[in-house]
């Protein structure tokens, strides 16, 4: 029962995969850029007691795939990840107001799949395969929950279902 969070009333695992990308596909998210886009998204998730699981910081996109617990609503909290870090980067770094004049740094929507018909360790696999050049730097490794268990178990095994 390793992979499954428990709540007051509640046990869940809800895995996600969710990528969103900058306005017209610019190739902004390097550097310094790309640690405060890390550092914004991992504290946005801190913040709605979310997990990241794995995650990945290309040019021109963002991977990250995380676990919920089921009062999190996908839809507001990447309205608040993608809100949070326009906002506070084009606060922080000039050369992007000018990039992105309209204050929009990310093109409008995101995709979002849950892990229920792909596993997880496919979805790792396919962030992990996305740095096409050195972006090690910039990698949102698996972090483990606060409870100190490993964010994935082992899913060769079929787990029994939880008793609620």
């Amino acid at each position: 029962m390793s992979d499954y969070r428990h709540g007051s009333h509640t046990t869940f695992s809800i895995h996600l995969h969710i990528v969103w990308i900058t306005k017209y596909r610019h190739k902004v998210l390097r550097g310094e850029v790309a640690e405060r886009v890390r550092a914004i998204v991992r504290e946005e998730c801190q913040k709605a007691r979310v997990d990241i699981l794995q995650g990945h910081i290309a040019p021109d996109h963002v991977h990250v795939m995380i676990s919920i617990p089921p009062h999190v609503t996908i839809s507001r909290l990447v309205q608040r990840m993608k809100g949070k870090s326009s906002y506070r980067l084009l606060a922080e770094f000039p050369h992007m107001r000018k990039r992105f004049w309209g204050r929009h740094v990310w093109a409008r929507g995101y995709f979002c799949r849950s892990s229920g018909n792909v596993t997880d360790e496919v979805i790792k696999a396919y962030i992990a395969q996305q740095s096409h050049d050195s972006d090690d730097v910039f990698r949102i490794e698996g972090e483990a929950s606060p409870s100190g268990d490993t964010p994935l178990g082992d899913s060769s095994a079929e787990e029994p279902r939880p008793r609620l």
